[in-house]
C-alpha cells in the first residue's frame, strides 16, 4: 500500500502524468492520504481561496481513503520526534505524522521529499516524479 504525500496529491492536481500513471499502474486501491496530508491541502486552499483547490480536496477525498489520527499514529510521531531531536535534526510536525501514518500502516510513503524524510529510521519511500 501506498501514502500519497501532499507534494504528490499537488502534483496530481496539476496534470502531472507521471503520478497519474503510476497510480493506476499500481491500483487506486493501494493508495491511501494521510489527515494531516488533508490539512496540508486545506490551508493552501484557504491561503488562495479558490474554488478549484477546494474542488481538487473533494476529488482526493472521492478517490483516496483518508487515514485517520489514531493512538499508535501519535506514539509513533512522539517516538520519531524524540529520535530526531536527540540527534540534533528537526522536521515538521506535519511531516512527521505523514511519517508516522505510513509506520504504523506499514505504507510507502510516495513523496518528492525524499531529501528531508530519508532520515526517519525505517520509513519506506518512493519517489513517482523520479522513477
Amino acid at each position: 500500500m501506498y501514502l500519497l504525500d501532499s507534494d504528490i496529491l499537488i502534483f496530481l492536481s496539476k496534470g502531472k502524468t507521471e503520478i497519474q500513471e503510476r497510480i493506476y499502474r499500481v491500483g487506486i486501491t493501494q493508495c491511501g492520504v494521510s489527515e494531516f496530508s488533508m490539512a496540508e491541502l486545506l490551508v493552501g486552499a484557504y491561503k488562495t481561496g479558490r474554488e478549484r483547490e477546494f474542488h481538487n480536496i473533494r476529488q482526493v477525498e472521492k478517490l483516496f481513503p483518508v487515514i485517520p489520527l489514531s493512538n499508535d499514529i501519535i506514539h509513533r510521531y512522539a517516538q520519531l520526534r524524540a529520535i530526531l531531536e536527540k540527534q540534533g535534526m528537526k522536521l515538521g510536525n506535519m511531516d512527521l505524522f505523514i511519517a508516522a501514518t505510513a509506520l504504523v500502516n506499514d505504507y510507502t510513503l510516495v513523496t518528492h521529499n525524499t531529501r528531508h524524510l530519508s532520515r526517519i529510521p525505517g520509513l519506506q519511500l518512493e519517489d513517482w516524479l523520479k522513477e
